[in-house]
C-alpha cells in the first residue's frame, strides 16, 4: 500500500496506471471530477477508520456550465456526487484493495447551496465508515462537498464496490431496445 498522502493530477494518473490491471480506475477526460488528493489517512476521520480530502478546480469554461442551465449555470449535483464516489474508489485503491470499481449506492444526499462557475475549487471530504471484504470489497463512507469554506452538499452511506471482473457483470443491466 502506498503511504503517500498527497497526489497531484499527474500523481493520480501515475498511480492509476500502476494499478491498471488490479485496482479500480478513475473516469477519464471530462468525467474525472478529481484534480488532486490533498489528504489521506488510514485511521482519522469522523469514524476513525480513514479519511480523504480531494479537490476539483472549476472553470467557467467547463462543459457542464453551458448546458446546466443556459443563462443560470450551476455544476450538476450528480457530478459532485460522482466526485465523492470517485474519491471513495480512489481511497480503496490507495488502501491496496483490488477489483473493478462501481458506485453502488448512497442513502441520503442533501443540497445546501449551488456551485457556480466562479466557485474556484470544489473540495470533497470522505469519512470512511467501513471497508468489508468478502466476494467483493465494499467501501462505505460519508461525504461532504465544500466550496469557499462552506459545505454545499452532504451524502450519507456512499457505497463503492470493487468486483472481480466476472462478478461485475452481475450488476450490469440487461440491454433494452428503444422503440
Amino acid at each position: 500500500m502506498s503511504k503517500k498522502a498527497f497526489f497531484s493530477r499527474l500523481d493520480l494518473e501515475r498511480f492509476m496506471l500502476e494499478h491498471e490491471q488490479s485496482g479500480p480506475q478513475l473516469p477519464q477526460g471530462q468525467l474525472r471530477m478529481l484534480d488532486r488528493v490533498v489528504e489521506l489517512t488510514e485511521h482519522d476521520g469522523r469514524y476513525r477508520k480513514g479519511s480523504l480530502v480531494a479537490e476539483f478546480d472549476l472553470s467557467p469554461q467547463h462543459w457542464f456550465f453551458s448546458c446546466h442551465f443556459p443563462g443560470d449555470p450551476v455544476m450538476p449535483g450528480c457530478l459532485a456526487l460522482d466526485g465523492l464516489w470517485q474519491s471513495l474508489g480512489f481511497y480503496l485503491a490507495w488502501r491496496g484493495h483490488h477489483g473493478k470499481a462501481r458506485a453502488i449506492g448512497v442513502d441520503t444526499v442533501r443540497f445546501f447551496d449551488e456551485i457556480s462557475p466562479q466557485a474556484g475549487t470544489v473540495q470533497y471530504r470522505i469519512h470512511v465508515r467501513r471497508i468489508m471484504q468478502r466476494d467483493i470489497t465494499l467501501g462505505i463512507g460519508d461525504g461532504e462537498v465544500w466550496v469557499n469554506g462552506r459545505e454545499v452538499y452532504r451524502a450519507e452511506n456512499l457505497r463503492v464496490a470493487l468486483f472481480k471482473t466476472e462478478a461485475a457483470s452481475v450488476f450490469v443491466p440487461a440491454q433494452v431496445e428503444c422503440a
